[in-house]
């Protein structure tokens, strides 16, 4: 294995198509695409400070790494990586991915990040930014803190446990989405979604969880929530009451209170939901 250890590299392709390389304590700095169809790689201490540093590589490790803003695009169309205890300040990170590993990461600037990846792990993952996660599939998460809005739009066959997203419009046109443990504000959560799950989670929306087919609710506190469950099919077990109800097309909500609920015969069938009021306090 080759080592490069406290270097800068400068200009493009730097280390273009390098194989079985250790990189240790080494600066990229101008200079496009400095990793460009590498294979096997060991990455401890890079900094990358200019656009495209991994596309197309196979097997990257990387650990106490800094992308700067300036490393725009870092990683597209790259298999086999794994990142932990590093910084990206660098948008559009992570796009046309597999088999993706990120542990202990943090994106202070994740604007169109982790786009249509596959295979995807996160543990301790903290990240700012709108549209994370879009169209990404096989994803399993945990302890993600999300602060953006748009969050995993289009998202298939996800996992997520122990986390905390304050995200407008998360999940939205998803499938096969399992929430568990978690904590989720924003408006118009999960619409035009199917089977999609929450569980132990508390919610707060407005006008959330709405055009859902298989939309389900296990032990899940809704707070300052209003306006749920428009036109969705809903199994709903609710820890305590729920602010409003409108027009759930179909299914069991059981609930202590629901303190408005609006269901309009020209619309929706009363019949096919069931509303089950404990009258327990909240």
């Amino acid at each position: 294995m080759t080592e490069y250890k406290r270097q800068t590299f400068t200009g493009e392709r730097a280390l273009f198509a390098s194989r079985g390389a250790r990189i240790v304590d080494c600066t990229f700095k101008d200079g496009e695409s400095p990793l460009k169809e590498s294979r096997d790689l060991e990455l401890n201490g890079a900094y990358f400070k200019w656009k495209y540093p991994l596309w197309y590589c196979e097997n990257v490790t990387a650990s106490d790494c800094v992308w700067f803003e300036t490393a725009r695009a870092g990683v597209w169309y790259s298999n086999g990586v794994r990142i932990r205890d590093t910084l990206i300040d660098a948008p559009k990170n992570f796009r046309r991915c597999r088999d993706l590993e990120l542990n202990n990461v943090t994106f202070s600037h994740a604007a169109e990040t982790l786009w249509t990846c596959e295979g995807v792990k996160l543990d301790r993952v903290v990240a700012t930014g709108d549209y994370f996660g879009m169209n990404s599939r096989k994803l399993d998460v945990r302890c993600l803190t999300l602060y953006g809005n748009y969050g995993f739009d289009g998202a298939e066959d996800m996992i997520i446990r122990d986390s905390k997203l304050l995200t407008k419009d998360a999940f939205w046109n998803c499938r096969r989405v399992r929430v568990e443990n978690s904590y989720i504000s924003g408006e118009y959560l999960g619409w035009n979604s199917e089977d999609v799950t929450f569980v132990n989670c508390t919610i707060e929306s407005l006008q959330g969880l709405c055009y859902i087919r298989d939309l389900k609710l296990v032990d899940c506190k809704l707070i300052n929530t209003t306006l749920a469950f428009e036109y969705s099919s809903v199994d709903a077990v609710i820890d305590g009451s729920v602010d409003s109800v409108f027009n759930p097309s179909e299914g069991t909500i059981r609930a202590s209170e629901i303190r408005e609920l609006i269901v309009e015969p020209d619309r929706v069938d009363p019949a096919k939901t069931k509303i089950i009021c404990t009258g327990a306090k909240a």
